[in-house]
């Protein structure tokens, strides 16, 4: 069975409004998805420019951020660098002052070493030539019986006599019976005057017990032997050394009569004015 073809008659009314209508809705359609499409486009572009913008007001918070950090660095760096600048002028400046004043110091050091070397060797010149002079005054002295010790000479009397007879001998030599005041002076008589009894220019006649030399001062330095003085007898005011009884050459004193019989010491001061302080 054959199926006949239908035909429309356009010339229709009815169907001429509803392809009218049809053409109506497609141009409808066809205009609003134009105007989609540019609203799409439109927030595609807006969406766009505010994407950039947000990149750009990003990038320049961030470059500003940055900016015054570099610089905040900068800066303490510069001032680190000055401070450090700074610290090492100071330092120099007290090391040329320290520098300076040591100099200074090492100059006058050496000026006063010079001085007191020239000093020492004027000094030791002056001591070469007094011992050349005192090794001739020795030679000299010992010819007439003499002998030298620190600024005086010494000899013994001729003979045993009274403490007053030998003061007197030593008297007309222009010297005195010896005044012993140092350790030293006393090993010295007890060296070359030893192994005998000898006047010592010491003695209480005046007033018993206070003891005197016989240039008038008072007994300070004192080489008693055991138990001496004594004032045996109530009539010893005269002193000797190198007592008999002693057993060594330092404490060797002894009070006896003055009209005992025994060899004097007798002692020239040739430097008065030195003698003491010398002895001492």
């Amino acid at each position: 069975m054959q199926t006949e073809p239908l035909y429309l008659n356009v010339s229709d009314p009815q169907i001429l409004e509803m392809s009218e209508l049809f053409s109506d809705y497609v141009n409808y359609t066809q205009i609003r998805g134009e105007r989609i499409e540019k609203v799409v486009e439109i927030y595609d572009s807006a969406d766009a420019a505010s994407g950039e913008d947000v990149l750009d007001e990003t990038e320049a918070t961030n470059v500003q951020k940055s900016v015054p950090t570099v610089h905040t660095g900068y800066t303490a760096w510069s001032r680190s660098y000055r401070l450090t600048a700074v610290c090492v002028l100071l330092l120099c400046v007290l090391l040329l002052i320290a520098i300076t004043v040591l100099w200074v110091k090492y100059s006058n050091l050496n000026t006063e070493d010079r001085q007191l070397q020239t000093k020492y060797n004027t000094l030791t010149l002056e001591r070469d030539q007094y011992q050349q002079e005192i090794s001739e005054m020795n030679g000299l002295i010992g010819k007439l019986g003499w002998t030298f010790f620190s600024s005086s000479v010494y000899c013994k009397c001729t003979k045993k006599k009274t403490w007053n007879e030998s003061r007197q001998e030593c008297q007309r030599k222009g010297a005195d019976l010896v005044i012993i005041n140092s350790t030293a002076e006393q090993e010295f008589i007890g060296k070359y005057f030893g192994g005998t009894e000898f006047w010592i220019g010491l003695t209480d006649s005046d007033r018993e017990g206070e003891f005197k030399w016989v240039d008038g001062t008072p007994l300070t330095t004192e080489f008693w032997w055991i138990r001496e003085p004594n004032d045996y007898g109530q009539r010893e005011d005269c002193v000797v050394t190198g007592f008999r009884n002693a057993m060594n050459n330092m404490s060797t004193w002894a009070d006896v009569p003055c009209n005992y019989h025994a060899f004097g010491i007798c002692e020239m001061k040739l430097l008065d004015g030195r003698h003491e302080g010398q002895k001492n």
